[in-house]
């Protein structure tokens, strides 16, 4: 930008309430001398460093402040400002100012409505604290002006401000906060020097890091301090972004599926689904059911299934009656089996008289089970007319071991289903008449013994 730019830019904030949007020069109109008083009037500030060539609004709230910055405005608009050393102290004294801070023109003295005062400045040239002539009503010094640096031309410094800006607009591309006027304005910005000031001026980072920058003469030592802090930042707000985004998407979750639940909720209302209650039910019982682990997963399958079903459907009652079974089903409710054998020959003595092979044949079966221990639901096949005790035998055996009885005609059978049990898919299915029984007697399967009785 060139000086007749900047004159207009600064002639309408002169005019005007707003800031412009872009940077008001690149450093072009700091080659002109400046007409530095004798004695310089100084601006201590907080949280805040001034770099030649920015333009920043700074309000003032202390009395001694404002008085400063009034009798400055009316004269030649120049101040001198300063950065405190300590952010926290309210009235500092020139202890606590640093040596090096920026000569600033005044560009705009705004009387807020409350009784504040905010002032435009831009800053022009830095400069060295020499000494503090004057500390009430403000502060005043002698300074003398850091002589200006050439801006080296090689290829390396270039490379510096090549980074620099692809640093930059990373930063301000990831932040969600900035103004997107500031990726404009830093393309635009051709002055190396201007643009290391601009960007240290903006830059999210501690007071001590950009005074620091401030007090480096060399400007190819500032470009490259510049990168190793812009590198810092870049890594904070990466990390700043992930971590807010785990965070977002893990609260998206949860309220996308609290909203899928809502909604899911009116549609049963809706409908006037009343099936909530049993199925809450069905899932307490099963939460002291003792079961395997196969069993446990088809169940809760179903259950998913049965919560997202309308009880009106064709569907659901299939589904229903399939998962109220596999719940009611004995899976581990095993009897102790009890291998007396004299108490099974008095039971089996008692129950028949004579037979005595076949009764001596299952005293030796019962004594054979008895020391291996690992024979698991065998079978027993008893071969004779009808009358002869073949069924009550094996009622004998049940009452002598301690189990239960189960008496299981076949006879007539023409379809396997009627043993093993129909789809659930098909119109008036149900299990398998073992199964049945078993879920009757509350008899797991596994622990049956067979008899097969042939007449």
């Amino acid at each position: 930008m060139n000086n007749k730019y900047n004159d207009i830019l600064l002639q309408q904030m002169e005019e005007s309430e707003f800031l412009p949007l872009l940077p008001m020069n690149e450093m072009g109109d700091d080659k002109e001398p400046l007409d530095i008083p004798e004695e310089l009037i100084l601006l201590p500030l907080r949280n805040t460093v001034l770099f030649p060539g920015v333009v920043i609004p700074i309000t003032v709230g202390r009395d001694k402040s404002i008085q400063a910055v009034t009798e400055a405005y009316k004269g030649g608009r120049l101040i001198g400002v300063l950065a405190q050393k300590d952010d926290q102290i309210e009235e500092p004294t020139a202890e606590d100012l640093c040596q090096i801070g920026t000569v600033a023109k005044i560009v705009k003295l705004i009387r807020m409505p409350d009784g504040g005062t905010t002032i435009i400045i831009q800053g022009k040239k830095r400069f060295d604290l020499k000494e503090i002539t004057q500390s009430d009503p403000y502060f005043k010094a002698r300074i003398t002006l850091s002589a200006d640096q050439n801006v080296p031309e090689a290829q390396d410094f270039l490379a510096h401000i090549d980074s620099i800006k692809d640093l930059a607009a990373q930063i301000i591309q990831l932040s969600p906060n900035m103004p997107t006027e500031a990726a404009i304005i830093l393309r635009n910005i051709e002055s190396p020097e201007f643009l290391i000031n601009f960007v240290a001026g903006n830059m999210n980072v501690d007071v001590r890091d950009k005074q620091q920058l401030l007090e480096t003469s060399s400007i190819e030592q500032r470009s490259i301090l510049l990168i190793n802090l812009l590198q810092k930042q870049l890594q904070f707000v990466e990390l700043k972004n992930k971590v807010t985004n785990n965070a977002r998407t893990e609260i998206d979750k949860q309220q996308r599926e609290y909203f899928l639940q809502q909604q899911l909720k009116s549609i049963k209302d809706e409908l006037g689904a009343d099936n909530d209650m049993e199925l809450s039910a069905m899932k307490k019982r099963a939460e002291t059911k003792k079961w395997p682990e196969a069993a446990k997963e088809l169940f809760n399958a179903n259950m998913s299934k049965l919560e997202r079903m309308h009880s009106s459907t064709p569907d659901y009652s299939v589904l229903y009656n399939h998962t109220d079974f596999l719940l009611n089903l004995p899976w581990e409710d095993y009897t102790k089996d009890n291998y007396d054998l004299k108490f099974a020959e008095t039971v089996l003595n008692q129950d028949h008289y004579g037979v005595t092979k076949i009764k001596e044949r299952i005293l030796e079966y019962l004594a054979v089970l008895k020391l291996k221990g690992d024979m698991k639901s065998p079978i027993l096949c008893f071969v004779g007319p009808p009358g002869i005790g073949k069924t009550s035998l094996g009622k004998s055996i049940a009452s002598a071991i301690g189990r239960k009885y189960i008496r299981l005609s076949l006879g007539g059978l023409h379809d396997e289903s009627e043993i093993r049990g129909h789809r659930k898919t098909y119109i008036g299915a149900m299990p398998g008449r073992i199964y049945r029984i078993s879920k009757k007697q509350k008899l797991p399967i596994r622990s049956l013994y067979w008899m097969r009785l042939i007449k």
